[in-house]
Order: structure tokens, then sequence, then C-alpha cells
């Protein structure tokens, strides 16, 4: 593999996951069905950016990272999001920089959590900083 002279990463690499959860809104504001508890199919990607390791080809090996993001979203899957600890307010943008907190130290190059729900075609995203 040939090194390159720049120092800015040149690939981008994405792993998918998925998860059942309910949650409700209770702030005063929020649309009375959903102050109701009900549940959505999550849906999300994992952003980690950089150059290939030399020896590999890749930049992170996405089987491991697969096994990453499964104990992070774990808590998550079949769960009440309003009681899991840091969720008390679960909109896909806190639940987008929820995952991205508890993945960013095990994942270096970390860059972007999407998390969406399909069936509504709504989506979230939650970036490292500049």
């Amino acid at each position: 593999m040939t090194s390159r002279s720049t120092s800015a990463p040149l690939f981008e690499i994405e792993k998918d996951f998925q998860f059942e959860a309910a949650h409700y809104f209770g702030h005063s504001d929020a649309n009375d069905l959903f102050k109701q508890v009900h549940g959505h199919s999550f849906r999300g990607t994992v952003t980690i950016i950089g150059d290939p390791q030399d020896d590999k080809g890749w930049i992170r090996d996405l089987w491991k990272i697969e096994q990453i993001v499964k104990e992070a979203v774990a808590p998550l899957d079949h769960a009440l999001l309003n009681d899991v600890e840091g969720l008390s307010a679960p909109a896909l943008e806190q639940i987008a920089q929820w995952i991205f907190d508890r993945l960013a130290p095990r994942l270096p190059g970390l860059s972007c959590v999407e998390v969406g729900r399909p069936s509504c075609g709504e989506r979230a995203r939650y970036r490292a900083a500049s």
C-alpha cells in the first residue's frame, strides 16, 4: 500500500445497526399522540474515517466494529428509552449522541452516528466536532 503525503483521511466506512424500542415525550408541547408510550424500529449507521492500515488495506475490521456497536446498542434494544440512563428525553438527536458517546472511546476515527425511524422517514446525525 502506498503512503500518502497528506494527513487528511481518504476513506470512510460505515456499519449499519438496528434495534426495537419504545419511548414517550413528556414535555408540555409534545403532540398528545407522542405523550403516550409508543414504539419504533430504529435503524442507524456508524461512520468511521481514516487511512487504510498498511498491512491490511482496511481502516478498521468491520466485523470488530459490528461487535462494538452491538454492545453499545444492546441496552436500547426492547427497552423503554426514557428509563435508559442518559436518555430521559429520547428524541432522535439524543439517541444519536448517546450512542456516539459510548462508541467514541472504542472506535478511533468515529465521525458520525445516524439514527432513524424508517417508517416515519426521520433521522438525526451526531457528528464529531471538527
